[in-house]
């Protein structure tokens, strides 16, 4: 198809959505072209960067003539999940380098992300690391001590290492979004807690469990205090890597074990209302998670599970609510790498992170990592050294990445609050669509064919004809 052909079509669809507006009068002369009335705002990022999360200024609306384009039917009465929010995870490593930009710069950026307005990316969901997780400039855990000792009273807990630059930028965060949800994960326990004394893999000793509990609980009431609420945290990143630095393994049956008999009534006894998610790993092993929620002692104190896609595939979430209706589902992870393509990436993610996981009854999509130096740092020795943050910093200047893009076609139109509608998919248009709590109707479509792609959103029998070029991703707000 030629370069020009796909805006070609877009012009006849605009022509085809008002008519003509040069038809004579009955007393023979030429009316004045109509000024067409747009209905519908879209915003368009293609693969060649040629736009980039860009309002369209061709009017878009809705009109009730007939066309042979296929249809994707919006329909706001047939409502699904309640929508927590869309971001990434505040690395120890994306605080390290936003800490460090100038005064104005970061505030510039940190209202950029997570402030409200028009030409923000309005984020909403934070995942941050409980002690660290590879993307630190270092591992810690806050009970740290020298071989050989234990400290089954918690008595040296401290978050001192999140004191310097985490906790800061979360607070300057949570002044610009006071509502924003704060997930907390673990990567690994205080080495003293596993069986092997060691940051990468082992599991966690039997006799700390009870100990371990109190770590979380210590955690939540720590974090509060400074003014941060967590609403929710995992168990365990990645529970069956034990390979990262810093990582842990635990099986199905010990996060059972860990939740019913530990966690759970740990967490009731001191009045925390905390969610606890179990998984946290990723879509090839939909057992696991349903083997935990499949213990009732353990599914009383659970609220659900959460996922990554690094392998798998993203109906696993689905496969997870079929047997367990009443939980909900969490997508928490997945990195762009440094040799990945822009175009690849924006297409594959908002398909599968994006619109996959929010089709497949997910409450929040997340991408991995906000930031990080141009050469993919900070990470701890043997942490990943290839994943692209949705911002590269330097200094105290800033580039966006596609994970910017990924996550921002979703998070400025689809706030906290909003609920999926039915929306049906159409061949080469994968999509989703919510109603806002404003009353306002938001679809998100990528072209995954190999052609341009023309095609109708119908809502209320009414229907407005749109394209995207191949790989492009629209979001359209009315």
């Amino acid at each position: 198809m030629k370069k020009n052909h796909f805006f070609t079509l877009i012009a006849l669809s605009t022509l085809f959505v008002y008519g003509d507006c040069n038809k004579k009068d009955t007393g023979g002369q030429t009316n004045p072209p109509a000024t067409p009335v747009n209905e519908v705002d879209f915003w368009l990022t293609k693969t060649d960067q040629t736009s980039l999360l860009q309002k369209q200024t061709t009017p878009l609306a809705f009109s009730t003539t007939n066309n042979g384009y296929l249809t994707i039917d919006v329909d706001s009465t047939v409502k699904y999940q309640t929508v927590d929010g869309f971001g990434y995870t505040l690395t120890g490593g994306s605080a390290y380098l936003i800490k460090r930009m100038g005064t104005t710069e970061s505030a510039a950026l940190l209202n950029e992300l997570f402030g409200s307005t028009n030409n923000a990316a309005n984020v909403s969901y934070l995942r941050i690391s409980i002690g660290a997780s590879d993307l630190s400039p270092s591992v810690f855990s806050y009970n740290d001590l020298p071989a050989g000792q234990t400290d089954p009273t918690l008595a040296n807990f401290s978050l001192s290492q999140d004191t310097v630059d985490l906790i800061p930028v979360l607070k300057q965060i949570l002044a610009i979004n006071p509502s924003i949800k704060i997930m907390g994960s673990p990567w690994s326990p205080p080495v003293w807690m596993k069986d092997n004394g060691s940051s990468i893999g082992g599991s966690l000793l039997p006799q700390y469990y009870a100990v371990y509990a109190q770590y979380f609980v210590k955690y939540i009431q720590a974090m509060k205090a400074k003014g941060i609420t967590i609403d929710a945290i995992t168990l365990q990143n990645e529970p069956q890597h034990g390979g990262n630095n810093p990582s842990m393994v635990m099986s199905a049956a010990q996060q059972a074990d860990f939740v019913k008999n530990h966690l759970g009534p740990a967490f009731a006894a001191a009045n925390i209302t905390t969610k606890i998610i179990v998984w946290d790993h990723n879509c090839d092993n939909p057992n696991y998670p349903i083997t935990v929620l499949n213990d009732p002692a353990a599914k009383a104190f659970i609220d659900g599970s959460a996922f990554h896609l690094y392998a798998g595939d993203i109906s696993a979430l689905s496969t997870v609510r079929n047997a367990h209706p009443d939980k909900n589902l969490y997508f928490t992870e997945q990195w762009t790498g440094a040799n990945g393509t822009f175009g690849g990436d924006l297409t594959w993610h908002v398909k599968n992170v994006v619109i996959g996981s929010m089709r497949n009854w997910s409450k929040i999509a997340l991408e991995w990592n906000l930031a990080n130096d141009p050469s993919f740092g900070p990470h701890t020795p043997g942490g990943c050294t290839e994943c692209k943050g949705a911002l590269t910093i330097s200094g105290s200047s800033f580039s966006r990445n596609v994970g910017y893009y990924i996550i921002a076609h979703a998070s400025r139109f689809v706030p906290a609050g909003s609920i999926r509608i039915e929306s049906n998919v159409i061949n080469g248009v994968s999509n989703v669509a919510f109603l806002t709590p404003s009353g306002r109707k938001v679809l998100i479509a990528v072209n995954d064919g190999g052609t341009t792609a023309i095609f109708n959103i119908r809502y209320k029998g009414k229907v407005a004809a749109t394209g995207l070029p191949v790989g492009a991703v629209g979001t359209y707000v009315w």
